[in-house]
């Protein structure tokens, strides 16, 4: 078993690849964030790695989807919520509405469809919040 060094905000920072203001303004407060151990490093509080590493899986980097979407079926932006594919119907009209979904595939009866592979392209294309574990 490997004993790893307890870690300040600004080392958590840097290992992850995300800016201090984030972990330090938005991770620290988060109410499922790990307690700190009793010790310290100068003024810096000190945090088990493993326990930030379980916040980080659990709340930071995004979920691969649940369901793989039928390719010719056609999905309203509920269907493909309900589908548990990790986006809201919400976040697919706005983003339609900003230019960052593909317009629908059917538009009849005055309801929008996608196909399931128009969805799984769009959601190819968002950006995540993991990190590249190669580079």
């Amino acid at each position: 078993m490997v004993v790893r060094t307890p870690e300040t905000v600004a080392e958590i920072a840097q290992r992850t690849g995300h800016p201090l203001t984030t972990v330090r303004n938005t991770w620290t407060r988060h109410p499922d964030w790990p307690a700190p151990l009793t010790q310290r490093r100068g003024r810096w509080k000190l945090y088990d790695p493993a326990h930030v590493d379980t916040f980080i899986r659990d709340h930071i980097e995004r979920q691969e989807p649940a369901t793989d979407l039928e390719p010719h079926r056609l999905y309203t932006a509920q269907e493909l919520e309900a589908a548990g594919i990790g986006i809201k119907a919400a976040t697919i009209r706005a983003d339609r509405s900003r230019g960052r979904w593909p317009q629908p595939d059917d538009t009849s009866d005055g309801v929008n469809r996608w196909t399931g592979h128009t969805a799984a392209q769009a959601l190819d294309g968002r950006r995540g919040y993991r990190r590249s574990r190669t580079a």
